[in-house]
């Protein structure tokens, strides 16, 4: 993957892929405008085609204005740095106080999850979990640690989660007043 600055998309990301026969421009969830490539076609070429094709990109695709996502990448950072310094230490002070154990901790800027656990034990956290209060953060951790014994959302589930966060309803509840997205 690479990128070329454009006067009107910003940093636009050149994607190569070794299943692509054409090339084929989408907006990743970050705003950022993106061009698929076969594998071995030279930004010269992706600049090339973006330029051939920029009134139809203009018209097409809602592409953020790139003064606006420098200012998401900026944000995005922050949270970043923030969510490395708090939400790990948080987790395993849940884990330890409830007896849980996971193999790994992830920070993900995802637009529709706050969390997830995988079947191997690595409990995800979404970065915008910093943009919300305390009580919220320790939900969706707890949340995510009671996917360890029920890895669906059964009345066992719920039960399991109420017995640590007994104002999990509400909590689950406000968390709906705030996007996960960055």
């Amino acid at each position: 993957m690479s990128s070329i600055q454009d006067k009107d998309f910003g940093e636009v990301v050149i994607r190569r892929s070794a299943w692509s026969t054409r090339v084929k421009c989408s907006v990743a969830t970050s705003g950022k405008l993106t061009i698929t490539v076969p594998s071995g076609t030279s930004d010269f070429l992706a600049k090339r085609f973006l330029n051939s094709m920029r009134e139809d990109i203009k018209k097409k695709l809602p592409v953020k204005d790139p003064a606006t996502q420098r200012a998401r990448d900026a944000q995005k950072k922050i949270l970043m740095k923030k969510a490395r310094e708090y939400l790990p230490y948080r987790l395993e002070f849940w884990a330890t106080k409830y007896n849980y154990s996971y193999t790994n901790v992830r920070l993900t800027h995802a637009n529709t999850r706050w969390g997830s656990r995988s079947s191997s034990g690595t409990i995800s956290l979404n970065i915008g979990l910093m943009k919300v209060p305390e009580p919220l953060r320790d939900y969706v951790i707890i949340h995510e640690l009671a996917h360890i014994n029920h890895m669906d959302h059964s009345a066992a589930f719920w039960q399991e989660v109420g017995e640590h966060d007994p104002k999990y309803k509400r909590h689950r509840e406000q968390l709906k007043s705030f996007s996960p997205g960055v």
